[in-house]
C-alpha cells in the first residue's frame, strides 16, 4: 500500500484509515478541529517569534498580526483538508487535553523522491523541557509506521526517515 497523488487530491489509499489518536506519558496527539481554535491561538501566539523563525518567510505563517478570526479560518482549514484526505492536522496536547503543546502536520510532498512532509513545532514555552525531542522521536517513527510511508521529509530538521 503505497501513498499516491490522485485526480481527486488525495494522497492516500482510500482504505488507509487515518491515525485519530496517539496516547503518552507526555502527550496527546489528535485531529485538530474547530474546537481547538483557542487553545491552538494561544499556543500560537505564545510563540510567534519562535513560530517565524522556523518556518521564515517563505511560509507566510504566522503573520506577526495573527488575529483571533485568522486562527479560525487557519484552523477550520485544516480540519476540512483532513475530510477531504489532502493533508492532515493534528494538536499536540497534555494528556488531559488541558494545554495545546504544539501541532502536526502530514502532507503531500513536492519532491517526487518522498512520499510525505511532516511539519511539526512545540510551543515557545515547552521548548526547554525536552518535549520537542521527545516527539520529534516519536513522529519521525510514527510517520514511517502508523502511515503508509516509506521515506518522509522532514522540514527544517535536516534529513528523511
Amino acid at each position: 500500500m503505497s501513498p499516491r497523488k490522485d485526480g481527486r487530491g488525495a494522497f492516500l489509499p482510500e482504505d488507509f484509515v487515518i491515525p485519530t489518536l496517539v496516547a503518552g506519558p507526555r502527550f496527546r496527539i489528535r485531529p485538530i478541529t474547530v474546537s481547538d481554535v483557542v487553545k491552538d491561538y494561544g499556543a500560537v501566539v505564545g510563540s510567534l517569534e519562535r513560530l517565524q523563525g522556523r518556518f521564515g518567510p517563505e511560509w507566510g505563517w504566522p503573520d506577526g498580526e495573527f488575529t483571533f478570526e485568522q486562527a479560525l479560518i487557519d484552523v477550520a482549514w485544516l480540519q476540512k483538508e483532513g475530510q477531504l484526505r489532502r493533508s492532515f492536522s493534528y494538536v499536540v496536547t497534555t494528556p488531559d487535553e488541558e494545554r495545546q503543546l504544539g501541532r502536526i502536520h502530514v502532507a503531500p510532498s513536492d519532491d517526487s523522491a518522498a512520499d510525505a512532509v511532516v511539519v511539526f513545532w512545540v510551543r515557545a514555552d515547552a521548548e526547554e523541557t525536552g518535549l520537542e525531542r521527545e516527539l520529534e522521536t516519536f513522529v519521525r517513527e510514527w510517520a514511517t509506521t502508523a502511515w503508509p510511508f516509506e521515506v518522509v521529509r522532514f522540514p527544517g530538521r535536516g534529513d528523511t526517515a
